[in-house]
Order: structure tokens, then C-alpha cells, then sequence
């Protein structure tokens, strides 16, 4: 039988074999390169389950940071019908419709005066079109409400819009954020954010330590495992794209810089994007030697671009001939060859070892989400009565 059009939440791991996990990194205007990448990966899950599938349907856990926390609300967010509000596809759409709102761009001797005042003196965008943006679209959906598996704690259920706000607020960019959450029982937790890129601009590792914590405290959704079961894991973990093939903030170039050239330097801010890739990179290197060292290498997929260069590396040239560059960035690495971390030099290199492009592993993956989603609604007693796998379903 083949699967009805309307597809059903994914069941709880614990009536699986793997946690599927989804990281998505800050980036700016950025975010555009892993849009990109979804909108491939939800079309090979279409191809397989119907074109309702939406990547909230595969995974337990869907990370995101500044603007890849964006991207996380829009493929989490219930709508009406309780579903995705955005469908990956649409996602390349948003970006290029309000990327040159969120950061307008000024022109002329005078603009370019304008800008450096700006950056010295406070932020350099007031955030407020992203805000009320954020606030349309997500309107009073709390973070208790979002299509994957999510922690239950009523003193971090904060509007999903302040989520967002918060992990955007970029310093030097946009404003920093603050607001509040009350539980039952009247209890106030306050929260001041600077942007989710200080401290983890590449989430995945915070992710994966959120479910260990699910997994130890015992909750019934996760099955038992051991921490270091990394087996059992499977990672998606998606870059917006660094300029170390440029070697932009070399020591030659850094070494006579004071305090505004490391606040503002060739049109963006060399200690924030400094501090934002190096937690990223630290990231990729901890998962990647774990995951390989623990012989699971290939339940592990980091796509990202190591050699963006001029406009292309900026996370808020949001002009119309940037933001089409980026898509070309994202397009062209679908068909890059699998890399992975070189722990000598830092770089992302080729694996070399018949792994093939990011699409096909992206089509590998998309088989794995499908079966391991398959598997849970059969062993799942909370399945839909009538329910049948497709005729294309093969398990193991």
C-alpha cells in the first residue's frame, strides 16, 4: 500500500536504532548555503515518502544558531495544521526577499562614513524588520510546541520568536536581547543574549549533549545508551561557509591592528567572525575524531565550504549580485566531493575513499532517515491504525 498523503510526526527514538540529529550553523545571509542543502535533502525524502515529507519529520533534534536558528523555527514551527510552517524549498526564497531589509546596504563615500560610525558607536543594523519578521511568522508558538523532540522544562519554554531574536543578535551586527520566562508556579528566569555564535556557532555538539542529558535523566523517548554510543547517532551537521582558503586574517595582515581594525576590517568584524569559526571548527574536530575514532565515521556528515572569498565570506553583504552568489556556493557544493576535517592543518579536505559528493551522501542519508522513520511507526504502539509502510520501503 502506498503511504497516505498526510504524514504523521515521527515517532520517539526508543522504538528505533539511531537519534537523528540536525545542526545548522550562524552565518548571517549565510544561511543561504544550508538552505540550499536542505532543500536537496527534504526532495530525496520526498522522492521516497511522498511530497508532504518534511525534514521535522525525520529528526529528534534540530539545531540552530543565529541564523541557522532561524532556519531551525521555520523547519520546526507548527503551522495551522500543525506541520512545518516552511517547506525547505521556500526557505532560499526568505532569504532573498528579506536579506536586504534585515541588513540594508548603503552606497556612496557618505554611506560607506555611515557604516563605520554605525559599528563604532553601536550596532550596525537596528534588527528592527528581522524582529517584526520573527514576531509574524512565529507569533506565540513557545519552544514546548516545535515538531521535534524538545526538552520539557517549563522555565526554558520561552517564545520561540525570542529564541530567535536572541541567537541572531550578533555583536556589532544587531542589538543584543533580553527577556523573560515564567513557569506555573510563577517563577521568573531571565535571559540576556548576545548571539548563539559566542559560545556554540557550530550547535551540533550542543545537541548531541542535550539527548545525553535526556538519556541519563531516564526519559521514556530515548532509549538506553551508553555515552559514548555514538553508533547510534546520526549527524547532519551543515556549515554556512569559511574563508580559510583566502587566509583573510593572516598574522602578516593582523599584526599592526589595533582595537577598531579588529572591530572593523575589509567591510566586516575580524574578531567576531575569528571567534564564531574557530567554536565551530573546534566542534566539527571534536565530533569527527569521536565519530571515527569510535568507527561510526560515516553516521557523520559535515558539508561545509572552506574557500568563500571576498562579498561571498560576509554574513551582511545582503546586495541582490551576493545573495545570488551564495546559492551558486550552495548548488556547486552538492556535487564537492564528502570532506572531512584534516586535524594537521584545519582545513575541510576531500575523504578520498569512495564516499562520493555531498548529494550522494545526502541520498544515502535520506534512505537511512526514511527507514529508521519506517521502522518506529511499526514497533510504535502510537501509530495511526491503518497505517503501512510504502511499497518502496525495504527494512532490515
Amino acid at each position: 500500500m502506498e503511504r497516505a498523503k498526510s504524514i504523521s510526526q515521527i515517532q520517539a527514538p526508543t522504538y528505533g536504532n539511531l537519534i537523528t540529529i540536525l545542526s545548522i550553523d550562524g552565518g548571517g545571509i549565510k544561511g543561504i548555503i544550508p538552505a540550499i542543502v536542505l532543500t536537496f535533502l527534504e526532495s530525496e525524502l520526498q522522492k521516497l515518502d511522498g511530497e508532504d515529507a518534511r525534514l521535522a519529520d525525520y529528526f529528534d533534534v534540530i539545531a540552530g544558531t543565529s541564523t541557522g536558528g532561524l532556519v531551525t523555527a521555520m523547519l520546526a514551527a507548527p503551522d495551522e495544521e500543525n506541520r512545518p510552517l516552511f517547506a525547505a524549498k521556500d526557505i532560499k526564497t526568505f532569504y532573498l526577499e528579506n536579506s536586504p531589509k534585515i541588513f540594508p546596504q548603503v552606497s556612496g563615500a557618505l554611506g560607506r562614513v555611515a557604516k563605520i560610525l554605525r559599528a563604532i558607536w553601536g550596532p550596525r543594523y537596528d534588527g528592527k524588520y528581522l524582529h517584526e519578521l520573527v514576531r509574524r511568522y512565529l507569533g506565540k508558538t513557545k519552544l514546548h510546541q516545535t515538531l521535534t523532540k524538545v526538552k520539557k522544562n517549563s522555565t526554558t519554554d520561552a517564545l520561540l520568536s525570542d529564541i530567535c531574536i536572541g541567537t541572531s543578535a550578533a555583536p556589532t551586527y544587531l542589538p543584543a536581547y533580553y527577556f523573560q520566562t515564567e513557569d506555573i508556579h510563577g517563577n521568573v528566569k531571565e535571559f540576556h543574549l548576545i548571539d548563539g555564535g559566542v559560545a556554540a556557532n557550530n550547535p551540533a555538539l550542543v545537541a548531541m549533549g542535550e539527548v545525553t542529558k535526556e538519556v541519563f535523566k531516564e526519559n521514556p523517548d530515548f532509549f538506553p545508551i551508553k555515552p559514548m554510543d555514538y553508533h547510534r547517532f546520526l549527524v547532519i551537521s551543515l556549515g554556512t561557509g569559511s574563508s580559510k582558503g583566502e587566509e583573510r586574517y593572516n598574522a602578516r595582515l593582523a599584526k599592526r591592528w589595533g582595537i577598531l581594525d579588529w572591530l572593523l576590517n575589509q567591510g566586516s568584524t575580524p574578531l567576531v567572525d575569528v571567534f564564531t569559526q574557530a567554536s565551530a571548527d573546534m566542534v566539527d574536530i571534536h565530533i569527527s575524531v569521536a565519530f571515527q575514532a569510535l568507527r561510526s565515521g560515516r553516521n557523520y556528515l559535515r558539508i561545509q565550504d572552506d574557500m568563500l572569498s571576498g562579498t561571498k565570506a560576509s554574513v551582511d553583504i545582503a546586495t541582490e549580485g551576493n545573495l545570488e552568489e551564495l546559492v551558486k556556493v550552495g548548488e556547486m557544493l552538492l556535487k564537492k566531493p564528502v570532506s572531512r576535517v584534516n586535524l594537521d592543518t584545519g582545513h575541510v579536505d576531500p575523504v578520498g575513499r569512495g564516499e562520493g559528493t555531498n548529494e550522494e551522501a545526502l541520498i544515502r542519508f535520506a534512505k537511512i532517515l526514511s527507514e529508521e522513520r519506517r521502522l518506529r511507526e511499526m514497533r510504535s504502539p502510537h501509530t495511526k491504525p491503518g497505517w503501512r509502510p510504502s511499497a518502496q520501503s525495504k527494512l532490515e
